[in-house]
């Protein structure tokens, strides 16, 4: 069952006509039900794209979050073929909100790195709705290191809230971990795709996203902090996480303009949760668009281009 957004309400209420039609049509006239049915459903389709057109920055976030968006593991399914999940860090133990493994993209072997959150109760504990512990980012560097020793190439899908903010975390390492796995991200040797699926929250997302490309899904988020933790600090009110959301500028189009992302994944009309498949295939081409912009180059021209992506950031352009 589709679930829908406070502000697609004009769009749930024609599609719920639309059903209500269907089921009449099984006793009424086939016929003229059919046609207000297409009619009902043109203009759902077109409420649906100008909607989509002009999300706020609010929005955006609430379509980042769906629950019913595609996740890592449903990314690694649909791009992935033959691929082998490893576990642990080989220091304290695993974390299964960060997956990772190896298989084949289109072919070529890859590293795959990613969060998780999980798509029902039960697995949303399980991978603790994909904020990594120390461990998580602890067995990423082991997969990247193991990776660059082979010469095969990295994807990151990332999509969290955050890291673990929990005492155990902490006492274990968390800042330490994660700055590891940024700076492992940074020394590679070979091609690293990172591609923000839903959110990208600060360090937790970035351990992993340190990349030669960083490519952002349309709907997507990326920021230092959630807008809600945003308003808590600054306001002391997590009820102005709207307006955090729109001064904090955690859009794709915002990345771009800022050179934090190199590029934005078209999402299916309505966002990725509307057509999953889809989505997943329009990632899957840019993801292979950005790795054959990185062929030919030697292990240090791969570090250079990666190391002169990030310190260009945030300079004047005089």
């Amino acid at each position: 069952m589709r679930s829908y957004l406070d502000f697609e309400k004009p769009v749930a209420e024609l599609e719920a006509k639309v059903e209500e039609l269907r089921a009449m049509g099984e006793t009424g006239d086939a016929v003229a039900i059919g046609e207000e049915i297409g009619r009902l459903e043109s203009k759902a389709a077109a409420a649906l794209k100008e909607l989509y057109a002009d999300l706020t920055p609010w929005q955006k976030t609430q379509v980042a979050r769906h629950p019913q968006r595609p996740h890592c593991l449903d990314y690694i399914s649909g791009l992935i073929e033959n691929f082998i999940p490893l576990a642990g860090d080989r220091k304290f133990g695993d974390d299964a909100a960060i997956v990772g493994g190896f298989g084949r993209f289109r072919g070529e072997s890859v590293c795959v790195i990613g969060h998780e959150k999980g798509s029902d109760t039960e697995s949303r504990l399980k991978h603790n709705f994909g904020m990594a512990r120390p461990e998580g980012y602890r067995k990423a560097v082991r997969l990247m290191e193991m990776a660059d020793r082979f010469g095969i190439p990295v994807i990151s899908l990332v999509d969290t809230a955050g890291a673990y903010p929990g005492i155990g975390a902490e006492e274990r390492g968390q800042a330490e971990a994660i700055a590891r796995s940024t700076e492992t991200c940074l020394s590679l040797g070979v091609p690293n795709i990172a591609v923000i699926l839903g959110e990208g929250g600060s360090g937790g997302a970035i351990a992993i996203a340190t990349a030669n490309r960083v490519l952002m899904l349309e709907h997507a988020i990326y920021s230092v902090i959630s807008p809600e933790g945003a308003a808590s600090i600054l306001w002391r009110d997590t009820a102005k996480a709207q307006e955090a959301a729109t001064s904090m500028k955690i859009t794709a189009p915002d990345m771009v303009r800022f050179g934090v992302i190199d590029t934005i994944v078209e999402e299916p009309t309505g966002g990725a949760h509307r057509d999953p498949q889809a989505a997943i295939a329009l990632a899957g081409d840019a993801i292979a668009s950005a790795f054959s912009e990185l062929q030919g180059l030697d292990r240090e021209a791969i570090r250079k281009h990666r190391s002169e992506k990030f310190l260009t950031m945030g300079r004047d352009a005089g």
